[in-house]
């Protein structure tokens, strides 16, 4: 059985309205975690620090030690509740592509994973970061492929050509 799904995209890509989705047409309670709740929980001091996690004006990321810390600490407790019997999809962005996933593979590893790419075209995700309003001018178009390199996935879904809803429900079909 599933025990964890792993949405991976840049920002704007689609991917919380995807989990949204998950949650609605899975049959099961399903958590949904992901990157923006740990940078949430963070305190403000990380993001002006040298140690923690910066945005440059251009939507580039930066992370340091102490971020990189914090970040092991936090995906050991996402696989402590999966292990505790949660049900959790993850919302990702594998700014390190490859390593970024080796990262959650490691803590991951005995549990049932389903890997997803959430793809969106680069002008499209822009396009949604404009309109949201609410993130760094630039963010999406430098993720939209960065996040996929060397990373392996069990299914991609496309949100420039498929509604959350449809994503979802592909999604879902691969969950057993």
């Amino acid at each position: 059985m599933t025990q964890v799904i792993v949405l991976n995209g840049g920002s704007s890509s689609g991917k919380s309205g995807i989990v949204r989705c998950l949650q609605a047409v899975l049959p099961d309670p399903w958590l949904a975690l992901g990157t923006d709740t740990l940078v949430e929980a963070m305190p403000a001091s990380m993001q002006t620090s040298d140690g923690g996690i910066a945005f440059a004006p251009d939507g580039g990321v930066t992370v340091g030690p102490e971020f990189r810390a914090l970040e092991a600490a936090w995906l050991e407790g996402v696989a402590a509740m999966a292990r505790a019997g949660a049900r959790i999809v993850v919302d990702e962005v594998f700014l390190g592509g490859a390593d970024s996933q080796r990262r959650w593979q490691k803590v991951l590893g005995d549990l049932r994973v389903l890997w997803v790419g959430v793809r969106c075209d680069a002008a499209v995700a822009a396009g949604r970061e404009v309109a949201r309003g609410d993130r760094i001018i630039g963010m999406a178009a430098s993720q939209a492929e960065v996040v996929h390199r060397g990373v392996a996935y069990d299914l991609e879904v496309d949100t420039a050509h498929a509604e959350s809803m449809e994503c979802a429900r592909t999604i879902a079909a691969h969950v057993v």
